[in-house]
């Protein structure tokens, strides 16, 4: 398996370190926006997003005037982040104790009468904290009235399974609260995008929130005994379970996930799968009554491995399973859990070296938590590692379109990964050859820059998230084949969806965000070197003096070219075609802007290859070249008919 990303972080130390109140970088950056009203905090898994709720909430509670402090949570075992915490222990000014009465995360429905009987009585009592699931409080607010959450403070963990999509409850919950009643809300995420497109919230009521935005890399690069982070693939064809053992080293501390029941990789019986891996593995020697941990003997060894199967679905072993996990205290107490479901957001494992996963996952969202999983501050481990076990396409197979479709999102999600992961760089405009360097700051010719607030809010706060929604872009995918031209990609599919999902933006600062996201692009996805006292950077196999960079230059770089990279190399050449061909009959429509901007290039064609490109050509690019060619010359046929 070879790493399509690997990242090496500066182990600064930073963002573990606490100051004297007990809070982390991230925690600093939160409790300073503690005075807003909404807020909004994107933070990666691990940061502390529960602990810098903790801080908030009571602030609220001593200072603020906030009567009651709602926690909700999207499944019952991620309320224990919230559990009773000594905090002046480490210099805060008051302690977090809810009463266990009201923490509603106990087995049971969360939409039980029990449940909301004491969401209700606990908004008309003394108590002060209650912790909740996301389906608690929807069953509880039908309960109550708008005006019952004045003064109270509902803090919405794992913000991502809200949706503004009208048929999200949890969604229309939220904006009635907003619109209706003088709630406090804090909602926290680590990872803001949803896998469906549809965005967390309606850009008008986003606007309305206070950001704090904590990136990966800030994360990672304050570790202490992490260095590296991987993320790789691996292909199969046949089964999946015969693959396993080419890429699960039980020597690493793993969670391998199975694929969904209803996923092309499943077998259909998960209870098989998992047993076919603990036979590949070695025999099960005894499972723990107490527990519900298995003690398999490794074949190669004799080495006894302690493994968690939480795709079992009853309900009292799984219990104990989750009780035995949430315990862990030593890197010796677990070697190897299996899960279908669980284990993803809010999962705490530190000594998780390896996410390995079967099968394409479709949310970007999902995979970030998964990644999550392993990229823990744990001093066993330097390095940790993803990888996605994947199906091959086979050229052959009638399900090939299911799987080019399915490779090819996995790839965006790793170029979006990759984009996450990297350090931020500042870009601002070059008006003089003598202007002095700044550190981190690239400065580019013909760069618009920052030229309003609402340009530099989306540039600081949601960069990433925008990336994640261009990806998901399906005309966007489509331009993985690198048929099309980058200056269409970069000047027409790019700056659609920007339009799409900032409206209000005007023409320069709709033009000022996109050359920011494709400079963002095309520089993290570069290597800078230095060649005695000068810069250089590699931009798609372009060996580039960093002070003659323009924005001119980089929009004839394609953004995905390294994906298109990626997948030539991991793929057979008759696999490659297939993909070519499925990307060929699902490509864009050509349009009167891109045929403008592809224009240019066509004249070039001619004149070095002497003749016109053909529409049969082997070569994708030339084929696309030949349709725009025929697109001008009818639409030219049609113009004269009209006028003559």
């Amino acid at each position: 398996m070879e790493n399509i990303i690997q990242v090496t972080y500066g182990q600064t130390g930073s963002s573990t370190v606490s100051d004297t109140m007990g809070m982390r970088e991230m925690q600093q950056k939160a409790f300073q926006a503690r005075n807003n009203q909404l807020l909004l905090i994107k933070a990666p898994p691990a940061s502390g997003k529960s602990r810098a709720l903790m801080f908030i909430a009571l602030d609220k509670l001593v200072n603020q005037g906030v009567k009651k402090v709602i926690v909700a949570v999207p499944e019952r075992s991620i309320g224990s982040s919230f559990a009773p915490t000594d905090l002046m222990r480490h210099g805060f000014f008051a302690n977090w104790e809810p009463n266990e009465i009201y923490n509603l995360c106990t087995p049971g429905l969360d939409g039980s009468k029990s449940k909301v009987d004491a969401f209700v009585n606990f908004m008309r009592g003394d108590e002060q904290i209650l912790i909740c699931t996301h389906a608690t409080l929807r069953f509880a607010y039908e309960a109550l009235e708008d005006s019952d959450f004045n003064d109270c403070l509902l803090a919405i963990d794992e913000f991502h399974h809200v949706s503004a999509d009208g048929s999200n409850i949890l969604g229309s919950v939220l904006r009635n609260l907003i619109n209706n009643s003088s709630v406090h809300l804090v909602a926290m995420t680590g990872s803001y995008f949803r896998g469906d497109s549809i965005p967390v919230l309606a850009p008008e009521d986003e606007a309305k929130f206070a950001k704090v935005t904590y990136n990966y890399y800030q994360q990672l690069n304050g570790y202490k005994h992490l260095k590296s982070l991987g993320i790789g693939y691996h292909f199969y064809q046949g089964k999946y379970h015969t693959a396993i053992n080419e890429v699960l080293d039980t020597n690493k501390k793993t969670i391998l996930h199975i694929p969904n029941v209803n996923s092309g990789e499943s077998t259909k019986d998960k209870y098989e799968e998992v047993d076919r891996i603990l036979d590949m593995i070695g025999d099960v020697e005894a499972v723990d009554p107490e527990t519900g941990i298995i003690t398999v003997r490794r074949r190669d060894d004799g080495k006894l491995l302690k493994v968690a199967d939480l795709v079992n679905d009853d309900a009292k072993q799984r219990e104990k399973i989750v009780g035995y996990l949430r315990d862990i205290r030593s890197e010796d107490d677990m070697d190897l859990i299996i899960a279908l479901g669980m284990a993803k957001e809010g999962f705490d494992w530190p000594y998780c070296e390896h996410a390995l996963t079967v099968g394409y996952r479709g949310s970007l969202t999902e995979i970030v938590q998964i990644i999550g999983r392993a990229t823990r501050d744990s001093a066993n481990k330097s390095h940790a590692q993803f990888t996605n076990l994947l199906a091959k396409p086979d050229a052959q197979d009638d399900n090939v379109v299911i799987a080019v479709n399915n490779m090819l999102k996995a790839i965006t999600a790793s170029l979006l990964m990759e984009q996450v992961l990297a350090p931020n760089f500042n870009f601002k405009p070059k008006r003089d050859e003598n202007e002095l360097e700044e550190p981190g700051t690239i400065k580019i010719k013909g760069f618009k820059g920052i030229v309003s607030k609402r340009v530099k809010d989306i540039v600081e706060e949601d960069i990433n998230d925008l990336k994640a929604a261009i990806l998901q872009d399906k005309d966007v995918t489509k331009a993985l084949s690198s048929t099309i031209d980058p200056e269409v990609i970069n000047k027409v599919l790019i700056p659609k969806v920007i339009k799409m999902r900032y409206p209000d933006l005007a023409d320069d600062e709709l033009e000022a965000v996109r050359q920011y996201v494709v400079t963002d692009s095309a520089v993290k996805t570069g290597t800078i070197s230095e060649v005695g006292d000068q810069k250089f950077i590699t931009l798609a196999n372009q060996f580039i003096n960093i002070e003659d960079i323009s924005i001119d230059l980089i929009d004839t770089i394609n953004p995905f070219q390294r994906a298109f990279e990626i997948m030539s190399k991991s793929v057979t050449v008759p696999v490659l075609k297939a993909i070519q061909d499925v990307l060929l009959a699902s490509k864009i429509k050509i349009t009167e802007e891109e045929a403008l901007l592809t224009w240019p290039s066509i004249l070039a064609f001619v004149k070095e290859q002497g003749r016109e490109p053909d529409v049969h050509s082997a070569d994708m690019k030339e084929q696309r070249y030949a349709e725009v060619l025929l697109y001008i010359r009818d639409k030219k046929r049609k113009s004269v008919s009209q006028n003559g």
